[in-house]
């Protein structure tokens, strides 16, 4: 059926390949409606979908007039249906989205519907990149033994992922030891521009090619990184994913947009990397949480695509939706040196030129919401952490802020200087504070090595530790893994070629990585490789450690593999607080290693120098990373590398012939891979006895229509937590304990330890997440504090004072919870324990948090788990936009305490009941962001009433809410569209 066209936009668009009909946004104008030149670039794309698809049912006239008008300085915050080009997915979230379908598949068939309806209506790529895990590292062998345990591990969710290849449309995937998602979205996938065949107004234009703007929404959080090429893109929910595969729009808010006005250029010494951290910094700080933030001005010109995608990838990190540049000549010159045809570039030129959508020099700023301003000169060398990536340090400050974050932190003071030059001594380094060669006397004598001193634990003092035949001692602040990861970095030539200058350098001088350091190198695509071999830098990194380990993500993500034993309990039974430095995008607590509590982010280049250097205590701007050949100190900058320097290697080793190569055969994959059995078919054949994919229990019960409203009341709190709570915290992505629930689970259906893999890779089997949620080793629920000390016990826990007389209670960190339960007779259990008691009983169950609530991944079974496990509302001072429109997207009711108001200041304790008095009516269960009024009882029978609002944000989301979620909304829509259409056969 042609689509109606009242603005008169639709028109033709010749290129030297061929012509395209277009929906010019300028006809808008034309036609009276808004100043589209005045709209930021993101807004136009935004406007360009609803005006390609306006139907007069999803998309209407009154929508696409709206968005026309939006007001810069008071946008109007209507809900707009966004229609995206494409989805983007990884397998850790990727393979539950796809159990999801086949699980819907088989629910339409029950309700008598057409199972293939239940299929991708746009392309669905889906990268295999989540599943290596670092096991082997600082050899030539890690690469090959890693791939080998990666396909052992994940046999069976490759084999379903190849049956979703073959039963799906519209579905691809990129299989295993390929690279990243967002790097190969980047580098390939990514067009600028798509086509497709569509109808004109009339029907007499069908079967002509309309180009639109390339736009795409992923299952990962750092889809954000394609906003550097000039495509809309964010990450969503795999529900929400699920639900634009299945060919409904995204319903958003309209956006305030944020413009970041950049000018000049970064300095030598610095990198993308500096920036970005900058970046993130500046932004949390202003709060652009549910905002597009757009770059402007002629700083942009002065970086390269790769710089950009290093900024918006970290978007979800400084809590924007987007961080946009928009197309220019530099995009272009990406697009030629990747590899693209030069077809492609052709129409992306000239179509953005054609739309107002194409930036140069001089170009009038558009209209923004608000407006940020960074001087690039300015930008220092910067490493961000140890828990946040907003908390950026500058390099010349990291040691004192490493001391700080001790004492302060981690509660471990720091002694006096003469244990740092002990330290040092331990080394053979300098310790005179004039980084000449001391005399020998001036050496610290091992006899004062300071464990006579009782007030100084043994984590200054240094536990010796004998690694691969090399003793040593491991002191806090040490280094215990250094990787180059994450596509946030490995994307960009100039920071990966800065790596391998250092290491060369360093190499040359006779440097190397410290023993107790875990070096890797995994590289988000095999064109790094290329150019490293090509260059010579691969042997250098090599003689430092950083062999390659994998093509995905792996330390980044927590799948950064065991430390070396030894060195894991020396950690572990001396409460060592030892580091790690990433060249990725995020360091939330726990994530990394359950044995490393301190993460730092930085460039490529720094992660070798602290591998180098071996310890966070350390001024990289004043003290020598070692010594030389010849006893000399080395210092950071003896071997950093100038711009000129990096810019002449990547001249001479990186082409577009390697980006063509690589990518020209990337679905194809590897002979094992090509192994793996593959079965088309309907609907999928549940394996009973697997631990990896299990027919998930959403859609049990399913009826045709929505059932009737359910009250929440006699609610108990499952979990009671403060600001920051990410969605690691909620549902962890990484190793699974022995002791934990899903260890027992796992246990009891004959899997060994050596065999647990990750919670990321069982994210297909809901009897192993549901155990999972909330199992992150650094939860911390206040409803799991423990009475450590009375006047009568005396000290019972680590760290209280022997004279203190009160009671004193201290958070048992983990999984656990206190269950008020009749069984559980308020007694300490795991969270999952304690959840299947309060569900026997039939009682509803709530979550109180603080800020940021669900900060961090797109990661769905944060929200899947939660209602798994029986909780009904979550109630926050704040949520992050993806966390919140997942727990919407699986029916659980996301609440906000009145501003100002917090669970502390009403005085809530996590025993009380509660009840939430929703404003239930025939039709609706809540409107929009109304007020919804609770009250919490307290066991002496006290009541508190507090007022939250409800945030379910859109018309949609309440009809989402209203059904139990999206899959069931989209599951009911097209049962009763499949009836039609057999109906008028």
């Amino acid at each position: 059926m042609p689509r109606p066209d009242p603005f008169g936009a639709r028109s033709t668009l010749k290129t030297a390949f061929g012509t395209y009909a277009f929906y010019d946004l300028s006809a808008l104008s034309r036609s009276g409606i808004g100043r589209v030149d005045r709209l930021p670039y993101s807004i136009k794309v935004l406007l360009e979908s609803m005006l390609r698809n306006l139907d007069g049912f999803i998309v209407t006239a009154d929508d696409v007039a709206g968005l026309a008008n939006w007001n810069a300085k008071a946008p109007v915050k209507e809900e707009i249906p966004f229609m995206p080009g494409r989805v983007v997915l990884q397998d850790f979230t990727g393979v539950p989205c796809v159990v999801d379908l086949a699980a819907m598949r088989e629910a339409m068939k029950k309700l008598g519907g057409d199972p293939k309806a239940i299929n991708p209506l746009v392309p669905c790529d889906l990268v295999i990149d989540h599943s290596v895990q670092v096991d082997a590292s600082g050899s030539k062998a890690a690469l090959t033994i890693n791939a080998e345990k990666e396909f052992e591990r994940n046999n069976e969710r490759y084999e379903f992922l190849k049956w979703g290849q073959q039963s799906l449309s519209n579905f691809s995937v990129v299989p295993p030891a390929t690279g990243i998602v967002h790097q190969v979205n980047l580098e390939y996938l990514a067009k600028g521009v798509l086509t497709k065949l569509d109808a004109g107004d009339d029907g007499a234009a069908a079967n002509t090619l309309v180009a639109y703007p390339d736009s795409c929404v992923g299952t990962d959080s750092h889809t954000t990184m394609i906003n550097g090429m000039g495509v809309v893109g964010w990450g969503v929910g795999g529900i929400e994913a699920e639900a634009v595969m299945l060919g409904q729009p995204i319903y958003m808010l309209t956006p305030d947009v944020v413009g970041f006005r950049l000018k000049g250029k970064l300095p030598e010494g610095t990198t993308a990397t500096d920036l970005v951290l900058t970046v993130t910094q500046m932004l949390r700080k202003k709060g652009v949480v549910d905002k597009f933030v757009e770059f402007f001005g002629e700083g942009i010109a002065a970086l390269s695509v790769p710089d950009r995608a290093t900024i918006a990838n970290m978007a979800p990190e400084y809590g924007a939706t987007m961080g946009f540049f928009p197309i220019d000549a530099v995009t272009l010159e990406f697009l030629r040196f990747t590899g693209r045809d030069e077809q492609t570039v052709a129409l992306v030129e000239a179509y953005c030129k054609a739309t107002g959508l194409f930036w140069h020099p001089g170009a009038a700023d558009p209209e923004y919401t608000d407006v940020l301003e960074l001087d690039l000169s300015t930008v220092q060398s910067s490493l961000a952490g140890p828990k946040r990536p907003q908390d950026r340090v500058a390099l010349v400050d990291v040691k004192t802020s490493w001391h700080k974050e001790l004492a302060d932190t981690f509660n471990k003071k720091v002694p006096a200087e003469t244990v740092n030059l002990a330290r040092w001594s331990d080394e053979g380094g300098d310790t005179t504070g004039k980084h000449v060669n001391p005399p020998e006397a001036a050496l610290i004598s091992p006899a004062t090595d300071l464990t006579s001193d009782p007030a100084i634990d043994k984590g200054w003092a240094g536990v010796l530790v004998s690694h691969n035949g090399r003793l040593f001692k491991l002191h806090h602040g040490d280094v215990v893994i250094a990787a180059i990861t994450s596509c946030t970095n490995t994307s960009n030539p100039d920071v990966m070629i800065a790596a391998g200058l250092v290491a060369r350098k360093a190499r040359a001088l006779g440097l190397t990585s410290k023993p107790w350091v875990k070096t890797s190198l995994a590289p988000g695509s095999k064109v790094v490789t290329e150019y490293y071999d090509k260059s010579g830098l691969s042997e250098d990194l090599d003689a430092l450690g950083f062999q390659t380990v994998g093509y995905g993500c792996t330390t980044c993500i927590g799948n950064s593999g065991p430390l070396a034993d030894d060195i894991e309990h020396a950690i572990k039974n001396n409460d060592l607080v030892v580091a790690s430095v990433l060249s990725g995008n995020r360091n939330f607590e726990g994530r990394v290693h359950p044995a490393v509590k301190a993460n730092y982010l930085g460039s490529p280049p720094l992660v070798v120098a602290y591998a180098i250097a071996g310890n966070m205590g350390i001024d990289l701007a004043t003290e020598p990373l070692g010594r030389d050949k010849t006893g000399k100190p080395v210092f950071l900058k003896d071997i950093w590398p100038s711009h000129a320097e990096v810019r002449a290697v990547e001249m001479q080793a990186v082409t577009p012939e390697q980006f063509r190569s690589q990518y020209g055969n990337v679905f194809n994959g590897n002979q094992t891979w090509n192994q793996v059995p593959v079965s088309k078919s309907e609907l999928y054949n549940w394996n009973a006895d697997s631990t990896y994919i299990q027919h998930p229990p959403y859609f049990e019960g399913l009826t045709e229509q929505p059932p009737k409203p359910r009250p929440i009341t006699g609610a108990r709190c499952l979990i009671f937590v403060a600001d920051s709570v990410t969605t690691d915290h909620i549902s962890p992505a990484g190793d699974i304990a022995e002791a934990s629930p899903a260890g027992d689970f796992l246990k009891s259906v004959g899997v060994r330890k050596s065999e647990f893999n990750s919670y990321g890779s069982r994210r297909g089997n809901d009897r192993v997440m549901t155990r999972g949620t909330f199992a992150n080793v650094r939860v911390k629920n206040r409803l799991a504090a423990e009475q450590v000390l009375t006047a009568a016990t005396g000290v019972v826990g680590a760290g209280i004072p022997a004279a203190a007389t009160a009671p004193v209670f201290k958070i048992r960190e983990g999984g656990w919870t206190r269950d008020m339960s009749a069984a559980g007779g308020g007694r300490i259990d795991t969270i999952y324990g304690a959840a299947m008691n309060y569900k026997q009983e039939g009682t509803p169950l709530v979550v109180l948090a603080g800020k940021d609530y669900g900060m961090g991944s797109s990661r769905d079974w944060a929200a899947k788990g939660t209602l798994l496990l029986g909780v009904r509302a979550v109630i926050s001072e704040s949520f992050e936009r993806i966390h919140r429109s997942n727990l919407v997207g699986m029916g659980v009711l996301p609440l906000n305490f009145a501003e100002g108001t917090t669970a502390a200041s009403l005085g809530l304790t996590g025993e009380e009941l509660f009840d939430i008095h929703l404003p239930v009516s025939s039709e609706s269960l809540v409107e929009p962001r109304c007020d919804v009024k609770v009250t919490a009882t307290k066991p002496g029978g006290v009541k508190i009433e507090f007022t939250t609002k409800c945030r379910i944000d859109t018309p949609v989301e309440a009809e989402y809410y209203r059904n139990g979620g999206v899959l069931h909304t989209v599951l009911r829509r097209l049962l009763n569209e499949s009836r039609r259409t057999v109906g008028a056969m």
